[in-house]
């Protein structure tokens, strides 16, 4: 896992405009990513417009050729789709519960619970939650792009 990156600027936090997004791919992640083989490592990504604005897009389709997983990327990801990003339906909230039984008491505090918790999470968890991710594409897939949630919620 890499991260997280806080986007501040003089000790505040800023919006995430595209300009700054760019500039944590190319300050923060590229970096990152030279100690790492990204030929088989796909990037996904929201439709917040900072992530899908044509500078953002640009440099992500030059990290990760044909593997950008995005609204206008090289596999067009669904909109409202939580389900399939492992990033919505584990780590927020494990994240969020690991975090908060320790009270932070500052945005430092905050901050330093958020990378001592993501430092903690150990490989076999993360193999897991990629495991059922995969779990969850396949039945996607074998439902003609609706998750089995979606098939007993939504039936009429």
């Amino acid at each position: 896992m890499i991260g997280p990156y806080f986007f501040e600027e003089g000790g505040a936090t800023v919006t995430v405009t595209s300009d700054r997004y760019v500039e944590m791919l190319e300050t923060f992640l590229r970096p990152k990513l030279d100690d790492v083989d990204t030929e088989d490592v796909w990037f996904q990504q929201g439709g917040a417009t900072a992530h899908t604005a044509r500078r953002s897009l640009r440099v992500l389709r030059e990290m990760f050729p044909g593997r950008l997983i995005s609204l206008r990327g090289d596999v067009e990801w669904p909109a409202r789709s939580p389900d399939l990003s492992p990033c919505d339906f584990f780590l927020w909230g494990y994240l969020k519960e690991k975090v908060f039984k320790h009270r932070p008491r500052s945005l430092e505090d905050l901050k330093e619970r958020i990378q001592q918790e993501i430092d903690s999470i150990a490989p076999e968890l993360t193999q897991r939650v990629m495991k059922n991710f995969q779990e969850r594409l396949h039945q996607c897939v074998a439902n003609d792009g609706r998750l089995m949630s979606d098939l007993i919620f939504n039936t009429h």
